[in-house]
């Protein structure tokens, strides 16, 4: 989820170059959404491992 994130992130940094004002604003408000998505499912799950008593594994 993050990579589409960040694909949509550089869509938007593309198009805004490009000048495609309304192709921009509207990748970068998808990209903030997928975001702030990935950034609420990673602390879930952060948590529910924490509760389980398993650490995390990076």
């Amino acid at each position: 989820m993050l990579g589409w994130a960040l694909t949509f992130l550089v869509i938007a940094l593309i198009a805004g170059v490009l000048g495609f004002g309304g192709i921009a604003g509207t990748a970068a408000g998808i990209a903030k959404i997928i975001f702030f998505i990935f950034i609420v499912l990673l602390v879930i799950s952060l948590l529910a491992g924490a509760l389980r008593g398993k650490s995390p594994k990076m």
